[in-house]
């Protein structure tokens, strides 16, 4: 509703009779406590990790505990990005603007707030969303690799001569200026991503050691790396080749993960090139409207936000 709009509404609520007041504060304040509904009590002291905790009064409309073993006193935000984020009222409108990938200036609109604390909330609250991703994954696993230029947009000083016209690197192909993304994706959807320092045997086998079962077939294209890895672990590899026109072999296929890929550039694109440091952010972000989909919600997004990672039974993944 734009600001004008808002104003006559405003002046007309004087005249509503006391059932039609009643009526509006019903729908007002369950929206006004959302962000609260949100917030579960801390189960923990995040100073000591101690479980004897006792309520100590409150502040800031929240709710603070005092610790018996260390003494210190905290809420349930304290040790989180969201703590002394201020402008609680707003989290979910914030939440309901990252639901629809609205970008820093139109999210800033949406609620009310400047570009700047549009952005700093941006990534306080995709730093717990982007650890959301599978721990396992079994069955048959695709895995594939993706790259985006290196940014160091919003930095002052840069490593290198600036690009005047951006987008683009100097060289063709793989180069340092290319930053891996290894994408792993099993048929039951379960889903992680890694920002890779360098595409080798090493890198790949640190990501893929701990998350893929020893049982899993792994579905790759026909780099060496991956084929490395998978003799060293004793894992049963399927490589396919699209050079040779062979991009399924019955079941095994990496379709998934190129689709994924294709997916996940084509959202980037109206942000404008994202900053490098930032990347496993987005990341996070993508992960997100994939695993929920349709049923993504402010709510939602505001408890994915806090670091409840539960919120992902409510879908397959």
């Amino acid at each position: 509703m734009k600001a004008v709009q808002f104003s006559r509404w405003m002046a007309q609520l004087s005249s509503l009779n006391p059932e039609q007041r009643d009526q509006l504060r019903s729908k007002l304040l369950p929206a006004a406590r959302h962000w609260q509904d949100a917030i579960k009590a801390p189960s923990h002291c995040p100073h000591c990790q101690s479980r004897e905790l006792r309520p100590w009064g409150s502040s800031g409309d929240l709710p603070r505990y005092r610790c018996k073993v260390c003494g210190k006193t905290s809420n349930a935000l304290t040790g989180t990005p969201m703590a002394r984020l201020r402008k609680r009222h707003l989290w979910q409108d914030y939440a309901d603007a990252l639901t629809q990938s609205l970008s820093v200036r139109k999210a800033a609109v949406h609620c009310g707030v400047s570009k700047n604390t549009a952005f700093l909330w941006r990534h306080r609250f995709l730093s717990r969303i982007a650890d959301h991703q599978a721990q396992h994954a079994s069955g048959i696993v695709e895995a594939d690799e993706t790259f985006f230029l290196e940014s160091f947009k919003g930095q002052r000083e840069l490593p290198r001569p600036p690009r005047r016209r951006g987008g683009s690197a100097k060289r063709r192909g793989l180069s340092a200026e290319q930053i891996p993304v290894l994408v792993v994706r099993d048929r039951s959807g379960q889903q992680a991503e890694f920002k890779l320092e360098k595409l080798d045997a090493q890198h790949i086998g640190e990501r893929l050691r701990p998350l893929i079962d020893a049982d899993a077939i792994l579905c790759t294209d026909s780099a060496g790396v991956y084929a490395h890895f998978a003799k060293v672990e004793g894992i049963t590899h399927r490589p396919i080749n699209p050079s040779q026109n062979r991009r399924v072999d019955g079941a095994f296929h990496i379709q998934n993960v190129n689709a994924y890929d294709s997916r996940l550039k084509s959202w980037m694109i109206p942000f404008h090139g994202v900053a490098t440091k930032y990347l496993t952010n987005y990341l996070g972000w993508r992960r997100l409207l994939e695993r929920y989909k349709t049923q993504l919600n402010p709510l939602i997004c505001l408890k994915e936000a806090l670091g409840y990672r539960d919120m992902q039974q409510l879908t397959q993944t």
